[in-house]
């Protein structure tokens, strides 16, 4: 069975961090995808940072968790997850559900790129494993992944955010990006930036759906 105890404490994850093997560095020819809500009651923008948390379902909220367990501002803890493709952004996004639903909170697609490169955490690599981890990591209980989260936070406060193995895309790459640093390394303005209800996104998000066995509204 795969290892995912209780995170060790700063002090000893700032001590085995080896920076050559465990920091990547995604720089700005990087595309990052990201599918957000526009509207509905907790409404964002294409770079909004969510300074409310930890939420139940975000694997890699860092923000501290309150006595009572209900999510809570915290205004030093900024969060965003972006994918390195659309698939493995509406995989995970849609992924309580399976279902796709282009109309509702009227969600949107938004690629940018970078403005600086980003030095994240690899926890693709062998650094879970030296942490006292393994790759459950990526995928295990949400409540020992964000306590994971916020202790890696605390031993790297330079740290843009984390690289992980997307558990709904196959492994595939996702990011996390913490604020502060990473707002300064979001660009004035994305590449791409649609509704997906457009009607260009209707053939690739059929494909998409149909890779994943998701239903399409």
């Amino acid at each position: 069975m795969a290892r995912l105890p209780q995170p060790p404490e700063p002090a000893a994850l700032r001590a085995l961090l080896r920076p050559k093997d465990d920091i990547v560095v995604v720089d700005g020819d990087t595309r990052l995808v990201r599918v957000f809500a526009a509207g509905g009651l907790h409404r964002q923008r294409w770079n909004t940072f969510r300074r409310v948390g930890p939420l139940p379902h975000a694997r890699f909220d860092p923000h501290p968790f309150p006595p009572d367990g209900r999510p809570a501002p915290s205004p030093d803890n900024g969060v965003v997850y972006f994918g390195l493709t659309a698939r493995t952004s509406i995989a995970e996004v849609f992924q309580n559900t399976s279902i796709v639903d282009r109309s509702t909170r009227r969600p949107q697609l938004v690629v940018l790129r970078p403005s600086r490169p980003l030095r994240l955490l690899d926890l693709a690599g062998l650094w879970p494993t030296r942490a006292g981890a393994s790759q459950e990591i990526s995928s295990g209980p949400r409540a020992l992944t964000q306590a994971w989260a916020r202790n890696i936070r605390a031993a790297h406060p330079d740290l843009d955010g984390l690289l992980y193995r997307s558990s709904m895309d196959s492994g595939d790459p996702a990011i996390c990006l913490w604020d502060p640093p990473a707002a300064s390394a979001l660009p004035a303005n994305p590449d791409v930036l649609v509704p997906l209800s457009h009607p260009g996104l209707d053939l690739p998000l059929a494909r998409i759906c149909a890779e994943l066995n998701y239903i399409l509204l």
